[in-house]
């Protein structure tokens, strides 16, 4: 009887947990292992700017010290690093040392993916064929890149320019030159662009213009005009 009470007694009881257990809990409660998870997930995170140092801005995640470099704020470059205190950022996880006590956070990649994203609805507006005005940004040995007035930016290949041949897009345009193009092709998200073919269609045009011969009594009389002030 006391054996069975026993047994009895010995099954409703809990199990001892184990020291891998207890090493296991632990170790998923352990920032740094939370803080390795948002690095291999990509968790964007939004944290508060605690304060700012020499070259970047410090955060709290999980309770960790982490830094984010200043290159890493933004997609261009950041006058004033002050602006940012107090301000929430939306961040991810890029670096983690435990043994260096080393957290490096990045916003740089998130604000990249949102460009990207806006810069393809964009472009998904616009059909081959259009004829958009633009700001040459740049010149080089291939070509000439136009940026919209809607940060929209394509490539006109040299050959693409003008009719005749030319050994360098600098021969015959200037950076902040303003241009008309023709959208010529859509690819992974890129613009070729053409001005050669914006000025044939002009010259064709032209040469399809209707052309009046006057009429044989305007001829006559512009004959008679012109000798009847004559003396024979």
């Amino acid at each position: 009887m006391n054996e069975e009470l026993e047994n009895k007694t010995s099954a409703q009881e809990p199990q001892a947990e184990s020291m891998k257990d207890y090493e296991d809990q632990f170790d998923i409660a352990d920032p740094w292992h939370i803080v390795q998870n948002y690095m291999d997930n990509k968790t964007n995170l939004t944290l508060k700017v605690d304060g700012v140092v020499n070259g970047g801005v410090i955060v709290k995640v999980e309770g960790l010290r982490g830094f984010v470099p200043a290159s890493r704020l933004s997609l261009s470059y950041i006058e004033d690093l002050e602006t940012y205190l107090l301000k929430d950022i939306t961040v991810r996880v890029i670096e983690v040392d435990p043994q260096e006590h080393r957290l490096i956070l990045s916003a740089r990649e998130i604000l990249k993916e949102e460009e990207a994203k806006k810069r393809a609805e964009r472009i998904a507006q616009i059909q081959v064929g259009s004829v958009m005005e633009g700001t040459v940004e740049s010149l080089q040995s291939y070509g000439a890149f136009v940026r919209f007035d809607d940060g929209l930016s394509g490539l006109v290949h040299v050959l693409q320019i003008c009719e005749k041949r030319i050994k360098t897009p600098a021969d015959v345009l200037n950076i902040g030159d303003r241009v008309k193009v023709k959208v010529i092709g859509i690819k992974d998200g890129k613009l070729s662009l053409s001005m050669k073919a914006l000025s044939e269609e002009k010259e064709n045009a032209e040469e399809d213009l209707p052309v009046e011969l006057p009429k044989s009594e305007e001829i006559g009389t512009s004959l008679g005009d012109l000798f009847k002030n004559i003396q024979l």
